[in-house]
């Protein structure tokens, strides 16, 4: 940015719903990033927030990769513009398949201080000082499940058939929950969520009068330099309730040869991708099996790097990768089909990528799963919660797996 300027303030007692707050008022598009303090390899999202008075398309968004700071959300359905593909299911909300913008204000988020870097930065900081916000308990909502337990497990029998048949070998099949209310406020939400679920790729996401509240566990990919790293999760296991029991589950998941399997396959799956933009023999899996504890979960985590090419693009690093392995199965794009025959609505920006690209090239992409999508305007929202089915998956099992995954947004948006 030209003529940039920056100062340093001492954060307010009310720092993160004023902050928050006053993003939403003076921006059409902002974002806030969070990595709550987790020790996580590679680390995790840096406390920082950005605010923007305009966006980009990913093709507008390409032509300053490399020497400009943007601020990404890339919606699953992108795979549109990759793949032969379409989604024709039901969209909850109706959400741009992929949306960016370059900061005009860039917060420093540090233990004391809020570090404002933007042309404008004097009149940003004396209108942030002078902003109040009332933070007040978002109403009650209704949520109504898209999906049966019966619907769910019958469609797990469908997609192993699949698999028996040859197929796809594993696919994440995902079910969603719907909510309205014109009065809930998602600065609220964002900030119930990260008491009940803080995770190391957590953030909010504002364009125009459409939200993401994210409280990911999961990275995507991260660029640093030219080494690409990559982090999918698959394996879960609810955590336990006193240290013997949570050790207990650990092991357990870590034994799993039904999980192990899910992970390993999504691994090769990463690996393939990575291969296609990294130099030959680069592709590396530094971790395999990594058990991980969350708020409510123990989480099976592999580690996958590469060396990358010289003088690749943004699309060439996120069409060669996107949308996430994790989120879809193997193989991508026969898992990718089926996902639209078995599956009941438009997944939208959920399992999709949230993040950061730095001006010097680095990037971190979150996988956008524990989310919430709210549209202001209609007062409509949705989150979804998958898992991956395999040929030996039990169908109740998943559908427990599920509940577990959807309990912390259930219990803020029910006020339970």
């Amino acid at each position: 940015m030209a003529n940039n300027t920056a100062r340093c303030i001492t954060k307010p007692k009310d720092w993160e719903p004023r902050l928050l707050g006053w993003l939403d008022f003076t921006f059409p598009h902002f974002s806030y990033h969070t990595g709550n303090h987790f020790k996580y390899p590679y680390g995790t999202f840096p406390n920082t927030a950005f605010g923007a008075f305009s966006s980009l398309s990913m093709e507008e968004a390409a032509l300053h990769y490399n020497t400009s700071d943007l601020v990404a959300l890339i919606g699953y359905d992108y795979k549109n513009n990759i793949e032969r593909l379409s989604s024709q299911n039901k969209a909850l909300i109706d959400l741009e398949s992929a949306v960016f913008f370059k900061p005009e204000l860039s917060i420093e988020v540090g233990d004391q201080h809020l570090n404002f870097k933007g042309e404008a930065c004097e009149e940003f900081i004396t209108s942030f000082l002078n902003f109040e916000y009332k933070e007040e308990p978002n109403p009650e909502v209704k949520v109504k499940g898209l999906d049966t337990a019966e619907s769910y497990q019958d469609n797990v029998k469908k997609i192993q058939n699949h698999i028996r048949e040859g197929d796809i070998y594993e696919l994440n099949y995902c079910i969603s929950f719907s909510f309205e209310e014109t009065q809930w406020n998602p600065i609220n939400g964002f900030l119930d969520l990260m008491q009940k679920s803080p995770m190391p790729f957590s953030g909010m996401f504002k364009s125009g009068g459409k939200y993401l509240l994210s409280a990911s566990p999961e990275r995507f990919i991260k660029k640093m330099g030219k080494k690409l790293i990559a982090q999918p999760i698959k394996g879960t296991i609810k955590r336990g309730a006193s240290p013997e029991e949570d050790e207990s589950l650990k092991e357990q998941l870590l034994g799993s040869e039904k999980e192990r399997a899910e992970n390993l396959m999504i691994v090769d799956l990463m690996r393939n991708d990575m291969s296609k933009i990294s130099e030959t023999g680069s592709v590396q899996v530094e971790e395999l099996f990594g058990i991980y504890s969350f708020p409510r979960v123990h989480q099976m985590i592999s580690t996958v790097s590469s060396q990358i090419q010289d003088n690749l693009g943004l699309l060439d690093l996120i069409h060669a990768t996107f949308p996430m392995g994790s989120m879809t199965g193997a193989p991508k794009i026969k898992c990718m089909e089926l996902i639209e025959c078995y599956e009941n609505f438009k997944r939208g920006w959920f399992s999709g990528s949230f993040g950061l690209f730095e001006s010097n090239g680095d990037f971190d992409l979150n996988v956008v799963i524990r989310s919430i999508l709210y549209d202001k305007e209609s007062g409509k929202g949705y989150f979804a919660v998958g898992s991956a089915i395999t040929y030996d998956a039990d169908p109740a099992y998943e559908y427990k797996e599920c509940l577990l995954k959807a309990s912390a947004i259930l219990e803020i948006l029910e006020g339970k």
